[in-house]
């Protein structure tokens, strides 16, 4: 059984994705955590729904749209941090990075609080009443916490079989093997193949088969350099194949990757050239590193026609997001490895001291420009991680290239730069992918963008990445931003949020018996409303992850109103309440009679003890975020009274959202400019240096506790011009009508893309499946088109059924392991068994009888039951009688199960002294007179000519010898 739910991303313009997987015996697998850039928390009710009966999730890209929403399912959905989570370690690294820049970026993406939430508690508050939505905020998940929950996932390898183990309220997962393949879309980007059973499930969604600068294509013709002409067996002929739509009607650009990088650097040059500036939305942690990485390669080659313009790349996480890129080159394409090493052995010999205000130059003072330098060790790009950084770069003249986050303009430096470059005519804005619809109510910047230039170029969805992709002025039209702001809470809404807190708490405590949350109490919420005067009445509780908590009988006495009673609790007392150590057990049964233990699950493999490399890191070498350590997802403990902290230090409380000081963390940071922000002029390090405090003083205000947003509409006048390339990185039309055919699955389910392109696709796809399978035996492919919500059921047709084995038949079985699957052949006689007779058999004493069916076979029925009442029957297997044993003895060829690899039979001939070439795609030639086929099913023809080395006539062994080597390589399974 095999049952396909899109909860989000299905023939819509969100490019939000989320999947839902249900597999035999009540597996639930969730594909994806997407959000889009609206954060409507109500867009998550059915993911949060069903989160109870999750068995595994996966993770494809390290994008907003399929993570986006990992860090907020994780602090306010009871249990959804104790399901098991896989993906690949650069989507582990870099969703950390893009969900850090989220959150510090954007006060909405904490998303506010639905009015259906509210709506009961509003009766409670007069003044609320009326229609007006407060807008209130959910606590956003601080730094440390949203590196504590990737911490938290899995890491797989590519073409790693693995069996993930279930989260605690699933079903067994009964061999379930998950295998991770690459996508070529971002980097570590995943094509997840999933068996179970009978089910072969491939679900590639967002993938790219043509090879760029920093990733390589993806491995369905076996990845980068295998050259195959034939998709790779695992994941040929799945039962089922879901797969994205998005870009289906896409047409790739003439030329291909050299042509794309061409138009881009043109209109660089050209507009840089008029004293312009260039402004390009990109992600902060996918898509940005093959820009980034082709910005500085050209502003290296061309320094005299590009040296003018200084080269940014703004995002509050860039810095990390180098350092992980830099660390995992061994997931791109062999062109950056190969650069890598030449770099590596290019300055092994040289002694290069590099200093903040020496940036590409050596000890000596000579320029080393024109020495090698190592992947996304930039020399021309600058990193700006701090909005005053941003501000004072925007201020300044001249012509600037900036990449900046994010894409659609939402949120991210993208909008203020945008904001700031629009009035000019001489500036230029490119847009590098179809911008997606932000949310139902609201276009958005982007989106807004990308249709100006679409109607004004007339481009359509096929021809968008031609060669009409020319440079389109914005003409002064007008576009409505919106500016949201965090502030505090006031009047009736702080009784209003707390009550809702204490609605949210209680179904924690219902659903987490330990007591792990991250929630804050409302006691929290009076606390964090006089922080600001009195920060030193608070202390720090690591038990609740490092929120800071008030002991006072007053924060007693909320906790205990909101929490379960004592005789709830039972046991369980001696776990949630404080200073209480004794339970009377007396008249007790089963747990309550035995003290409590909640152990901690460890995590581990076949191999043993998962090993975290981040506990064995020198002090130097520990990730930072914010001047913490954040190891294990330890958080740093606040200064409680008496205790001593640096001058420079200030408290804050993660638990509650609030971050850190400027004070206390950009001192660190500043003395690391040299490598945070690439090559930085004299004058400009002077510049950051004589600003110190006024970088402190210009940032951002953070609101300490409960707030809720306000948004300010403004009016920008777009005089800009505007400029499409294509660098998204997805599939086009060809690829998929050149390579569905060849995967050839039995069910194609298409997802994530708008209603257009999705039914254009299926259309083609029914009509290139059908003339791929007309010569063939091969029944016709389904292909489903769902909408969000929709359950689609692609269970495999198969001839097979359940049955049980009789004791007698099972110990006369002899398995043949066959890659990790028993195989045997058996001979027996089929019975029909109702449940009960199990139940009797052990002890019950009922009576039965046999009823002789039509043909002699045997069906027990209780004389309990009921006249014509229908029950169900499980079949069993048993061995034929002595008596029948004569007759249906009959003569079984033996099965040869297996799957052989021509090239594995090529080394195995020509080590027996034959002569093996390959001839043709599929088709191996031995010693000139035999040849080898095998089919796209798995069927292996042998052909002889008859005309050997020893002439015609006289065979020499060839065709016999050949037969016996495929036939050691196969598991020979007797028949009878």
């Amino acid at each position: 059984m095999f049952n396909f739910t899109p909860l989000l991303g299905a023939q819509s313009t969100s490019a939000a994705s989320q999947s839902l997987l249900e597999l035999d015996g009540g597996i639930k697998i969730l594909i994806d955590v997407g959000w889009d850039e609206g954060f409507n928390a109500e867009k998550l009710k059915e993911l949060e729904r069903q989160i109870p009966t999750l068995s595994v999730i996966l993770l494809t890209h390290a994008t907003t749209a399929h993570l986006g929403a990992f860090a907020h399912c994780c602090k306010h959905f009871p249990l959804f941090a104790r399901v098991p989570v896989y993906a690949t370690t650069p989507v582990i690294s870099l969703g950390r990075t893009l969900l850090q820049d989220l959150y510090s970026s954007s006060p909405l993406a904490s998303s506010i609080i639905p009015e259906a939430a509210l709506s009961d508690s509003a009766y409670s508050f007069p003044a609320l009443q009326g229609g007006s939505h407060p807008n209130i905020l959910l606590q956003p998940p601080s730094t440390e916490e949203i590196a504590h929950y990737f911490s938290l996932i899995n890491p797989l390898k590519y073409s790693q079989p693995h069996q993930p183990l279930p989260s605690p309220f699933s079903p067994p997962l009964n061999g379930l093997t998950i295998t991770a393949y690459s996508a070529g879309h971002t980097l570590g980007g995943t094509i997840w193949h999933i068996q179970h059973g009978m089910e072969s499930v491939v679900y590639a969604v967002d993938w790219n088969q043509a090879r760029e600068h920093v990733l390589s294509g993806a491995a369905w013709l076996g990845g980068s350099g295998a050259g195959g002409a034939e998709v790779i067996e695992q994941l040929r002929r799945p039962t089922a194949m879901i797969c994205s739509s998005r870009g289906a009607e896409r047409i790739a650009l003439a030329g291909g990757r050299q042509k794309r990088d061409e138009l881009l650097l043109n209109m660089i040059k050209e507009t840089v050239s008029n004293g312009g500036s260039v402004l390009i939305p990109s992600d902060s942690s996918a898509r940005i590193l093959e820009l980034a990485y082709l910005l500085e390669s050209a502003w290296s080659a061309e320094p005299h026609a590009l040296g003018n313009a200084p080269l940014y790349l703004t995002s509050r996480t860039c810095g990390a997001t180098m350092r992980y890129a830099r660390s995992m080159l061994e997931w791109m394409d062999e062109g950056i490895v190969r650069e890598f090493e030449v770099a590596s052995s290019g300055q092994g010999g040289d002694d290069v001291k590099r200093t903040r205000n020496q940036q590409g130059r050596s000890k000596d003072g000579k320029d080393d420009a024109k020495k090698a330098n190592a992947p996304f060790d930039f020399r021309n790009v600058r990193l700006l991680e701090r909005k005053s950084q941003v501000s004072r770069m925007l201020s300044t003249n001249g012509p600037k290239v900036i990449l900046a986050s994010d894409v659609s303009l939402e949120w991210g430096f993208s909008k203020e730069a945008l904001r700031n470059l629009a009035a000019d005519s001489r500036n230029l804005v490119v847009l590098t992918e179809r911008v997606a619809q932000p949310s139902d109510l609201k276009k958005g910047l982007g989106r807004l963008l990308w249709e100006l230039w679409a109607e004004r170029s007339g481009a359509t969805k096929s021809s968008e990445a031609g060669e009409d992709a020319a440079v389109q002025r914005a003409g002064g039209a007008e576009a409505t931003v919106d500016v949201p702001q965090a502030t505090p809470l006031e009047g009736n809404e702080v009784p209003l949020y707390q009550h809702y807190l204490a609605q949210q708490r209680q179904l924690h405590n219902t659903l987490q018996p330990d007591g792990a949350t991250s929630l804050e109490t409302a006691a929290d919420v009076i606390d964090d409303r006089s922080s600001s005067s009195s920060e030193s009445s608070e202390e720090s509780d690591t038990e609740h992850q490092g929120k800071s908590l008030n002991i006072s009988a007053a924060m007693t006495h909320a906790r205990q109103k909101l929490g379960l009673s004592d005789a709830e609790l039972g046991i369980n007392i001696l776990l949630r309440r404080k200073n209480v150590h004794d339970y009377d057990t007396r008249g007790k049964k089963g747990r309550e009679k035995m003290f409590p233990y909640v152990a901690k699950r460890r995590r581990g493999d076949e191999f043993g003890d998962l090993i975290r490399p981040e506990e064995y890191l020198r002090a130097e070498e520990r990730d930072e975020v914010d001047g913490q350590d954040m190891r294990n997802g330890a958080v740093q403990k606040d200064a409680a009274v008496g205790q001593k902290r640096k001058w420079d230090e200030q408290t804050g409380k993660p638990g509650s959202g609030k971050r850190q000081a400027a004070n206390g963390t950009t001192k660190r940071r500043r003395q690391q400019d040299g490598s945070v922000q690439g090559s930085v002029t004299n004058d400009e390090q002077a510049e950051n240096e004589d600003s110190g405090e006024s970088e402190d003083e210009a940032s951002e205000e953070v609101v300490a506790g409960p707030s809720k947003i306000i948004f300010t509409q403004e009016t920008v006048r777009l005089e800009c011009r505007i400029a499409f390339v294509d660098f998204s990185g997805l599939h086009d039309k060809r690829s998929l009508q050149l390579l569905i055919p060849m995967i050839r699955p039995r069910k194609l389910i298409l997802v994530g893309g708008e209603q257009e392109e999705t039914l254009a696709l299926a259309a083609d796809c029914r009509k290139l499946i059908e003339a791929a399978t007309a010569d063939t035996t091969e029944s016709a492919v389904d292909v489903f088109t769902p909408t969000v919500g929709v359950t689609v059921d692609a269970s495999v047709d198969t001839n097979a059924w359940t049955v049980k084995l009789s004791q007698s038949i099972v110990r006369r079985l002899r398995w043949q392991n066959v890659k990790g699957l028993g195989v045997v052949a058996i001979t027996g006689r089929l019975e029909a068994l109702l449940p009960e007779e199990d139940d009797s058999a052990t002890g019950d004493g009922g009576i039965k009888k046999k009823v002789k069916g039509s043909k002699g076979d045997s069906q027990e029925v209780s004389d309990q039951s009921e006249g014509n009442k229908q029950v169900n029957i499980t079949p069993i297997l048993d061995i034929v009688p002595a008596s029948m044993a004569a007759a249906t003895r009959s003569v079984a060829q033996p099965l040869h199960v297996g799957d052989l690899r021509l090239a594995d039979l090529r080394k195995i001939m020509q080590s027996s002294g034959f002569a093996a070439e390959f001839r043709g795609e599929g088709t191996l030639l031995i010693n000139g007179s035999v040849v080898v086929r095998k089919s796209g099913t798995g069927k292996i023809e042998v052909e002889s000519s008859g005309f050997g080395v020893m002439g015609p006539g006289r065979p020499d062994g060839t065709f016999y010898a050949v037969k016996r080597k495929i036939y050691e390589g196969l598991a020979v399974v007797a028949g009878g």
